[in-house]
């Protein structure tokens, strides 16, 4: 399993658009503090900016694009052509000729995945907060391990709930495409939630409830009950994936 887990890293670390979403998911949330400093200064001045333990970790919720290609291309470059030579060949035809086991495979790539996003996290999450705190000094607090630790988990879970959608979508353009959509120009779990206030407990919303105090929602979820409930879900997507994945030609 130990070398398995190592050549999934080389391959995902080896893809080009993968490594995009590396450099991606490290510049987004630093840029945007960077971005937003003079509006947020003013929010402060004038008292409108709601909870400021807050700043840091808003610019960590909206700057995990690198993380979610990062989720889709691990599954989408499997059913990538290899090449113009060979049109109906799949890269996912030689991963299965040397791992057999697609069930040792998937844990191997879903491993791989979860050590490069949680380093990931962990770089994007301290840069982040130590440059919120460099631009706008005592007016944000010193952030704790625990919501730190919750934004991180965060982004693990987003890229495996990716991960596992593309897996059950055998199309990563589609995949990544409706996931940015939802996530930066309109969200349908939030537009469920004005009718429906249940939604509230769909991954997208639910999840950031880990390291964000003050969300644009009436409901209040503790930290822990949204970590539960989202590793929840993405356990029920990464079940269903692997079954359908257990089942269909390569």
């Amino acid at each position: 399993m130990v070398l398995t887990i190592r050549a999934e890293l080389r391959k995902l670390l080896g893809l080009p658009t993968a490594r995009v979403g590396l450099i991606l998911g490290v510049l987004i949330a630093p840029l945007l503090v960077l971005i937003n400093a003079p509006a947020t200064r003013e929010s402060i001045a004038d008292g409108t900016l709601g909870d400021p333990t807050d700043l840091g970790f808003r610019n960590l919720g909206i700057g995990l694009l690198g993380a979610l290609i990062l989720g889709v291309v691990s599954v989408s470059s499997e059913y990538t052509p290899t090449g113009d030579d060979s049109p109906g060949a799949r890269q996912l035809t030689a991963t299965l000729t040397a791992v057999p086991h697609r069930l040792r495979l998937l844990i191997a790539k879903a491993t791989a995945l979860v050590l490069v996003v949680a380093v990931q996290g962990l770089i994007t999450a301290t840069a982040t907060l130590a440059l919120t705190e460099l631009v706008h000094g005592d007016a944000v607090p010193a952030p704790s391990v625990a919501r730190v630790a919750g934004a991180i988990l965060y982004w693990v879970l987003i890229t495996l709930l990716a991960f596992a959608i593309t897996l059950i979508a055998r199309n990563g353009v589609i995949t990544l495409t409706v996931l940015i959509l939802n996530s930066s120009v309109v969200s349908v779990s939030y537009l469920l939630y004005k009718v429906m206030p249940l939604a509230a407990y769909l991954p997208d919303i639910v999840g950031p409830h880990m390291f964000i105090r003050s969300m644009d929602l009436s409901l209040r979820i503790p930290p822990v009950t949204a970590g539960l409930v989202m590793t929840a879900w993405v356990a029920a997507f990464l079940i269903l994936a692997a079954w359908l994945f257990q089942r269909r030609d390569p």
